[in-house]
C-alpha cells in the first residue's frame, strides 16, 4: 500500500483561539472556517505542575505555535480569548511581539446570567 504524502497547509487568515485556564493555556489556530490545522498547550513545551498555569509558559506556547504558522503562511489573524488565567494578557502580547496583523480581539468568555440555584437555608 503507497504512504499517502502530507501537503503543507498554507493558510494566511486564520482564528486564533486562547483558552487561559487557572491551570494550563491552550491554543488553537483554524482556518476561517473553523476547522482546526495546529494546537499547542503548556504541557506540550515541557511544563509541569504548577509552572504551567505561568505567564511564561503562555508566552512561550504562543511564540512557538505561532512561529510554526508563520512558517506555513499565516499573516493576519482574529484572535478569540476564552478564560481569565494568568496567561491570557501574556498571549497577546506574545502575538502582537511576532509580528501578525490583528484584525480583531474577541472575549468569548462564558458569563451566567443567573447562575446555579442557592443551597438551603440551614435549620439552626
Amino acid at each position: 500500500m503507497a504512504k499517502t504524502k502530507k501537503v503543507p497547509i498554507s493558510i494566511e487568515r486564520a482564528r486564533i483561539y486562547i483558552t487561559a485556564t487557572f491551570n494550563n493555556t491552550l491554543v488553537t489556530l483554524t482556518d476561517e472556517k473553523g476547522s482546526p490545522f495546529l494546537f499547542g498547550s503548556c504541557g506540550m513545551h515541557g511544563f509541569s505542575g504548577t509552572r504551567k498555569s505561568t505567564p511564561y509558559a503562555a508566552t512561550v506556547v504562543v511564540k512557538a505555535t505561532i512561529k510554526k504558522a508563520m512558517d506555513n503562511g499565516l499573516r493576519e489573524a482574529a484572535i478569540f480569548v476564552r478564560g481569565i488565567g494568568p496567561g491570557r494578557e501574556a498571549s497577546l502580547r506574545a502575538i502582537k511581539a511576532a509580528g501578525i496583523s490583528i484584525l480583531r480581539i474577541v472575549d468569548v468568555t462564558p458569563v451566567p446570567h443567573n447562575g446555579v440555584r442557592p443551597p438551603k437555608i440551614r435549620k439552626g
